[in-house]
């Protein structure tokens, strides 16, 4: 299925770029966003339509982006624009043929991140709120990463489980599990770095020159050890990329335990997002996390 009329005369108005000859057709592979790849003379572009409300989640989107090219240490597609046309909101991006992330590639991106992840930045949170998937990530400003985690993630995504109904021992336990919570960070005193955010293999890849290229961001300043933990959820990333990223940043003796802590926070949002399937592994993380505080 095709870009809506509309909205490709849109495009128009706000690129001011001639759409000859155009041709658009949709793109699988999402669960939260319609993908779309539109060309015509001299466009290639990458697109994504969501309910019109949701355009400041796009925004925040293009945000991250444009903070991440800035770095200047990880390939991310450009941003053309982003906006609604009054039926949909939408971001536009180049499009980049993408292949496989593995061997060399993924070699690259290891140092790439952790190059990346030593750069300081001034505080936790981020200049903007944005989103995780469809839900809202808020990322107040703050100088104390264990209250940032235990309140405004770890904390908000209880908030919105309880509110969709997932009681019981998810909240008992959640709440001891906040309340143990320094624990484990005893010795350990993360620096404020640019994450990505929701860096799981799904959202990696390499172009046609075997550059690694990164998408969909959920940005903000935190403990690089919440970027690590997530590329080893969800089939995880390959041996290439852990070594190159430890050769060239060794990590902290706690993380082997820390990295549940902060995997927690993407398994409760996909509970969240996607419903009772991811239950009982939060309650089992949680009650992991419980254990090894004693």
């Amino acid at each position: 299925m095709p870009l809506s009329a509309s909205l490709v005369r849109h495009l128009q108005s706000v690129t001011g770029q001639a759409l000859v000859a155009c041709r658009s057709h949709g793109i699988g592979g999402g669960d939260i966003n319609a993908a779309y790849r539109l060309q015509a003379a001299g466009v290639d572009w990458f697109i994504k339509t969501n309910r019109a409300e949701l355009a400041t989640m796009f925004a925040a989107e293009a945000a991250g982006l444009q903070e991440l090219a800035a770095q200047r240490q990880l390939r991310v597609p450009n941003v053309v624009c982003h906006g609604s046309d009054g039926h949909q909101a939408f971001l536009a991006l180049e499009y980049i043929e993408l292949t496989r992330l593995h061997g060399n590639a993924a070699a690259r991106l290891g140092q790439q991140l952790a190059a990346l992840h030593r750069a300081p930045q001034a505080f936790f949170g981020w200049h903007i709120d944005n989103a995780i998937g469809s839900t809202p990530q808020h990322n107040d400003r703050s100088n104390d990463w264990l209250a940032f985690w235990q309140t405004i993630r770890l904390g908000k995504q209880l908030q919105f489980a309880a509110h969709n109904g997932f009681t019981g021992t998810l909240q008992r336990n959640g709440e001891k599990l906040l309340g143990v919570l320094p624990l484990f960070f005893s010795g350990y005193l993360p620096h404020p770095s640019l994450l990505h955010g929701d860096l799981w293999a799904g959202n990696a890849a390499a172009d046609s020159q075997g550059n690694p290229v990164i998408y969909d961001p959920a940005c903000y300043y935190g403990d690089r050890e919440a970027d690590l933990a997530m590329t080893e959820l969800f089939g995880g990333f390959s041996a290439d990329f852990k070594a190159a990223y430890h050769d060239n940043y060794p990590v902290d003796p706690g993380y082997t335990v820390r990295k549940t802590l902060y995997n927690l926070y993407h398994i409760l949002n996909h509970l969240n997002l996607f419903g009772g399937g991811y239950l009982r592994q939060a309650e089992q993380m949680i009650e992991s996390l419980l254990s090894e505080a004693g």
